[in-house]
């Protein structure tokens, strides 16, 4: 067995790092993220602030990491959600062809036609919890291509001789969806979750910046690049930080995310 690249470890070891710092943040000892310290407006970063403070003196690196929590929640909710609803109208428009199939691709090619950002705007408009809103915005956004790859999985399995066996042996429908494609499905499904979860991940700092994510004063990486953006040139440490870490975190999302998939292709093609 070849041993992984070294661009994936560091990346797996990075990811490892944000995700622990995001979701032990309460309990790591730095500053809190919204305390305001006016004779600390726009300070280097240093010894005491690794990422200096920003226009109201805030802790730069204690809003970048409180900020990879609402990152890390809107694109693993969203991609899940993908997952589970794409992947199952994938895998029974795949399966069960005729009607059924035109139905489903019908529906999703509408939705693939749907401006996203409008999608967006409706959704954050409506009453409701902000995060919740993102992440079911954003999930419905990544549904039309979750489907079509479930389902051009299918086709593919279902005209592999194990299939052909399972229904000549009397199996049913439920049966063969859950036990037989679905095992088959998952791995490929995995790796372009993971692919998806940069997307996510991209689209909720996207969001953010424009005003559309989370609200104040709950930090995210977005919000903190919009209201830094006029003092860039004077204190260019309080926007480029925290997208040098997001950058970092959607680069090694990538990388993994490729990796897993060349895995998962290479697989397939020895099977």
């Amino acid at each position: 067995m070849s041993r992984a690249p070294l661009g994936y470890r560091l990346s797996l070891a990075w990811l490892a790092l944000v995700a622990f710092a995001a979701l032990a943040a309460p309990w790591l000892p730095i500053a809190d993220p919204l305390r305001q310290s006016l004779p600390d407006m726009l300070a280097a970063p240093g010894a005491g602030r690794w990422f200096g403070a920003d226009s109201l003196g805030r802790d730069v690196f204690a809003r970048t990491v409180h900020g990879f929590r609402v990152t890390l929640a809107v694109s693993f909710g969203s991609v899940l959600l993908a997952l589970v609803f794409g992947g199952a109208l994938g895998i029974v428009a795949g399966y069960f062809r005729g009607w059924v199939e035109r139905t489903i691709m019908t529906a999703v090619n509408v939705l693939l036609a749907f401006p996203p950002l409008v999608l967006v705007i409706a959704m954050v408009a409506y009453p409701g919890n902000a995060l919740l809103k993102v992440i079911v915005a954003l999930g419905i956004v990544f549904v039309p291509s979750v489907t079509r790859i479930a389902r051009a999985g299918t086709l593919r399995l279902a005209a592999l001789d194990f299939v052909t066996a399972a229904r000549a042996a009397g199996m049913g429908h439920a049966r063969m969806l859950w036990r037989e494609l679905l095992p088959n499905l998952v791995p490929s499904l995995l790796a372009f979750g993971l692919l998806m979860l940069a997307v996510a991940a991209l689209a909720e700092a996207g969001l953010s910046f424009l005003g559309l994510g989370v609200p104040p004063p709950t930090p995210t990486i977005g919000s903190m690049m919009a209201g830094e953006q006029s003092r860039a040139l004077d204190a260019p440490h309080a926007v480029f930080l925290p997208a040098l870490a997001l950058f970092l975190t959607i680069f090694a999302l990538n990388l993994v995310g490729e990796e897993l998939r060349r895995h998962v292709d290479g697989r397939g093609g020895q099977a």
